[in-house]
């Protein structure tokens, strides 16, 4: 993949959109309509970013056929935190797309980012994290 930040954000959607697909399996109710929202935000942002990469000349990347999982997820707890992982590893490759990006193009990242945080948040209140928000969404621990 290039050094390209969008490149990179297309990269970090087809991980997420996989890893919403494990999780739902394991999630029930409010938690699985949430999912399901997501899952279909994240297809959305990566349908817009092959355009836009694809209109731009930039190769994109290609979905892989399966992702390496960073812990088993084997219920709903573990559904949870890795969909609130997802959330926030997106966050990051969006916000690594800000600064990269002027004028218009500006708004899929800044949008992406403030949805991936939102959404974050959502998971770890799901969770019962306290507190369920981070001072700056995207940035290192």
């Amino acid at each position: 993949m290039s050094g390209d930040p969008l490149a990179a954000a297309l990269a970090g959607e087809h991980a997420a959109i996989w890893g919403y697909g494990v999780a739902g399996a394991h999630l029930t109710g409010d938690d699985l309509d949430l999912a399901r929202s997501a899952e279909s935000a994240h297809r959305d942002r990566r349908d817009a970013l092959l355009v836009r990469l694809s209109g731009a000349g930039t190769p994109p990347p290609a979905a892989a056929p399966a992702y390496a999982l960073p812990f088993p997820v084997t219920d709903e707890a573990s559904a949870v935190r890795l969909v609130t992982l997802l959330e926030e590893r997106a966050a990051a490759l969006w916000r690594a797309a800000v600064p990269a990006t002027t004028g218009e193009g500006r708004r899929l990242p800044v949008e992406a980012l403030v949805d991936c945080a939102v959404r974050a948040t959502r998971w770890r209140r799901a969770a019962g994290q306290d507190p369920a928000t981070v001072a700056l969404p995207g940035a290192p621990a």
